[in-house]
């Protein structure tokens, strides 16, 4: 009876416990060969250097809405409204590849290899960094503040920092739940733009928030590009991007209005400022975007149209700057 009892107890085997994060990541063998530590190079493709013209879009537009109103350009306050908005958006990348790391999120990644998933640099030091970068946008924030004496704008950035880091930070980031999106569409857009022509112009006309809402959906097609690529991996991380829960077609047919929609508007306001028609120009960059989103065959093509996004939004805030101080 004693024997037959051991034998049982050999064939239940040890209670199977339930992994944490990535459901594949308690099946992934870890690669028992040394891992390099990070270059400068691994450093500077962290930052994500594709997703930068996004933070500068808003500056542009934002800074010439502004030039329209008081028709003097504040060059010191553009920059440091650049330096929070790159910081920011730096600081983000960064603080995406802490959390998502440390989750497992990115152990089976399609793009670009993270430091904190790939071992190449410490998931603490990865979190300095981003924290670094949010101290260096809100610092120029405050010297932004302190010039212009809008003491409210200390809230508006906290409110920034706070959401760059729960888009993919705290128990409950809302880039799990379908809301990246949303979120950067009124801070990369809304907030960025609109804050750029007050702190200037101590007035909001109706060109910076038609740019806003440009500037907005350009950066919401690169985020929907970026989840597009990553949409299996998410889907077994348990990542419920607004890609995983609305599936490939419709995220294809989204993108193509958010890329399309900014040059609708640049054209009515073409209508009263001429040269908004350059702006058509960047079509170039964003029709083969479009083309790749709706052909590629493997998911690493996508990053060609994530970059070509990105450069579309950025030729697209140009464009508009100049029409609104020409």
């Amino acid at each position: 009876m004693a024997g037959t009892s051991s034998k049982k107890r050999k064939q239940r085997g040890p209670n199977k416990q339930h992994s944490r994060g990535n459901p594949q990541k308690a099946h992934a063998p870890r690669d028992p060969r040394p891992v390099r530590k990070a270059t400068a190079r691994d450093w500077i493709g962290a930052a994500r250097l594709r997703t930068l013209p996004l933070a500068v879009t808003p500056i542009l537009i934002g800074t010439g809405a502004a030039i329209l109103v008081v028709d003097v350009f504040h060059w010191v306050i553009a920059l440091f409204c650049l330096i929070v908005s790159v910081s920011l958006q730096v600081g983000v990348n960064f603080a995406n590849d802490y959390s998502d790391g440390v989750r497992g999120t990115d152990d089976f990644r399609v793009g670009p290899a993270r430091l904190t998933a790939s071992r190449k640099a410490r998931p603490k030091t990865v979190l300095i960094v981003a924290l670094a970068f949010f101290a260096i946008s809100a610092l120029a924030g405050l010297a932004i503040t302190i010039r212009t004496q809008q003491w409210w704008f200390l809230a508006v950035g906290a409110v920034c920092i706070v959401a760059a880091w729960f888009y993919t930070g705290g128990k409950r980031p809302y880039g799990y739940a379908g809301l990246g999106e949303l979120f950067v569409f009124v801070f990369f857009g809304l907030v960025a733009t609109l804050g750029t022509t007050w702190v200037q112009a101590f007035a909001l006309p109706q060109e910076a928030w038609f740019g806003a809402v440009g500037a907005g959906l350009l950066a919401c097609a690169v985020l929907l590009a970026n989840n597009l690529r990553d949409i299996d991996q998410d889907r077994a991380a348990g990542k419920r991007t607004l890609t995983v829960l609305i599936g490939r077609t419709a995220t294809r047919i989204i993108f193509t209005l958010f890329v399309l929609l900014p040059f609708a508007i640049a054209a009515f306001l073409a209508l009263f400022y001429p040269i908004a028609w350059l702006s058509l120009l960047a079509l170039l960059a964003a029709l083969p975007a479009i083309l790749i989103v709706w052909t590629y065959r493997k998911p690493g093509e996508l990053v060609v149209a994530l970059a070509l996004t990105s450069l579309t939004s950025l030729a697209y805030g140009a464009a508009l700057m100049w029409a609104f101080i020409g």
